[in-house]
């Protein structure tokens, strides 16, 4: 941990965490403990420290303060058990946007409000935008999102029910996988289970 953390209003801190599906992260400013970012796994513990700092740069690793740590567990109870608490979703974390355009964070906004267990497709949500037509633009901006799984674009799936794309490492089967736990889909035979 970097003792240099606290060291300036807006400078950045992130703390890496375990989870069941691998280690995560959350960055955090400094100064008053809001929230601008957020990873999946990465392939492991240092490969999330190394994308983190090439999103972040300036980031120190360092203990995360008492408000980001009740992030990491709303976070690290919705990767690990597929569910959140009323008192305490993951959806209520606070955010800091401001460097997010415009047209993604109404997309986010819209997407925060799926609770687990749920779905909309890219073009429902972009119904609930007022923007009918620009479900491509939505998939788009759930493509740039800086806080997975906080911003859950996970429960975006693509018409039809298909799953769709997604960036995170591991791709459609890691968005296959998260849906499984929530129970907005039920879990899927392998090939050779048949």
């Amino acid at each position: 941990m970097d003792s240099e953390a606290g060291s300036g209003a807006n400078s950045l801190a992130f703390a890496v965490f375990a989870t069941q599906v691998g280690d995560c992260a959350i960055v955090w400013r400094v100064g008053d403990g809001a929230v601008v970012g957020s990873t999946l796994p990465q392939g492991g513990t240092e490969q999330v420290r190394r994308a983190v700092r090439r999103w972040y740069p300036g980031a120190v690793e360092a203990e995360a303060t008492a408000g980001v740590a009740e992030a990491v567990e709303r976070v690290r109870r919705l990767l690990d058990h597929g569910a959140e608490t009323d008192a305490a979703p993951a959806a209520e974390i606070t955010l800091d946007m401001g460097a997010v355009p415009e047209f993604d964070r109404r997309v986010y906004e819209v997407v925060r409000s799926i609770p687990p267990g749920e779905t909309l497709t890219y073009g429902e949500v972009a119904a609930r935008l007022g923007a009918p037509g620009s479900a491509q633009a939505v998939g788009q901006a759930l493509g740039r999102n800086p806080f997975p799984p906080i911003v859950p674009c996970h429960r975006v799936l693509a018409a039809g029910g298909g799953i769709g794309g997604f960036s995170a490492r591991g791709g459609a089967r890691t968005k296959l996988r998260m849906l499984v736990k929530e129970g907005a889909i039920p879990e899927q035979p392998a090939l050779f289970e048949l």
